[in-house]
């Protein structure tokens, strides 16, 4: 058996990004590791312990490319309607909220916003298979 630790994203301004995942979604720093050329800050909250590990090499201005690999990361969260609302008060800019519902099923409501080095996130009703 495997167990999914946590998802590594490269990031050109530590404190903005820690920031902004603290007030999107409650993630606070669980583990720091400060190096020569890099630092890495995991970043968890009560609601799981799988991690989003932020990368700051050090020196770096030039902001990263995602490539044609990178999708998104998703996070469910109780009400969507009021995280919305929350997301655009904080000037996060998300999308619109989308019902998934082929056949008149519903799926997933959903939203997307970007962190500041523009990595998608998907933000998900609570829902079905998205507990």
């Amino acid at each position: 058996m495997a167990k999914i630790i946590h998802s590594m994203i490269r990031v050109l301004d530590l404190d903005e990004s820690l920031d902004f995942y603290d007030k999107a979604f409650g993630l606070k720093p669980s583990h720091q590791l400060d190096f020569d050329d890099f630092a890495l800050v995991y970043l968890r909250n009560e609601e799981s312990d799988t991690e989003i590990e932020l990368t700051l090499n050090k020196g770096e201005t030039t902001p990263y490319t995602h490539g044609s690999g990178y999708g998104h990361v998703a996070m469910c969260v109780d009400d969507l309607d009021g995280e919305y609302a929350r997301f655009k008060e904080l000037g996060y800019e998300p999308t619109d909220i989308v019902a998934f519902a082929p056949d008149d099923n519903l799926l997933a409501r959903f939203f997307f916003v970007s962190d500041p080095d523009g990595y998608e996130i998907e933000v998900l009703q609570r829902h079905g298979h998205y507990q």
